[in-house]
């Protein structure tokens, strides 16, 4: 019996997990993959590149003016700034949401993203649907993704390209007055980053 769980419990990988698995043991065997270069890229997005870096870009900019001015004058500069070094030289902005103006991401071409400070973009952020839509009708984009604003709103759209990124700076929540930056970046979702989501309730940060 106690065989029996033990099997259980070492198989509990989904489809997906199990075809990657296999997927870099042939490549590793065939000599494409060096197993140990591949664990620091993992490292490297799990740790140093991915949504919570910009999380505290957003969290600084919501918690020092001055922060907040120089990421809107020029987010490249402002993020470098933090130590975040962008890798393949594109240039980043930054737009900032209020409640007469919503900004959504995109691009329409391919699916350039600033993965330096959000990570490797979703699966739907590259989907010709998310692409055509997002242009076509991205109030109705955002009602999809649960986002519904005020008819008043008007929503911007940007297309990123090779050279240019955009990052969302998304309204800072109210009730958090007070709050410090580490606490602040529980609130900013990946989502709220591209502009199809908001961030998270202070209620749902403990």
């Amino acid at each position: 019996m106690a065989q029996h769980d033990h099997d259980e419990h070492g198989s509990e990988l989904s489809e997906t997990q199990l075809r990657v698995r296999a997927l870099e043991t042939v490549l590793t065997e065939k000599g494409y993959i060096d197993p140990a270069a591949l664990d620091l890229i993992i490292q490297a997005y799990e740790t140093k590149i991915g949504p919570h870096t910009g999380a505290r870009v957003v969290a600084k900019a919501w918690h020092d003016p001055a922060f907040k001015r120089a990421l809107l004058d020029d987010g490249s500069k402002a993020v470098r700034a933090l130590g975040h070094e962008s890798r393949v030289g594109d240039h980043l902005v930054a737009v900032e949401n209020t409640p007469a103006r919503h900004n959504i991401v995109v691009c329409t071409l391919c699916s350039c993203y600033p993965w330096d400070v959000l990570g490797l973009p979703p699966v739907w952020y590259k989907s010709a649907p998310y692409r055509s839509r997002a242009v076509k009708d991205p109030r109705g984009v955002l009602a999809d993704f649960g986002v519904k604003l005020p008819a008043s709103t008007e929503i911007r759209v940007w297309d990123s390209t090779a050279e240019t990124r955009f990052l969302v700076l998304p309204m800072r929540p109210s009730g958090t007055e007070g709050w410090s930056e580490e606490r602040l970046a529980q609130l900013v979702t990946r989502d709220a980053m591209i502009g199809t989501g908001l961030p998270k309730p202070p209620e749902e940060v403990a």
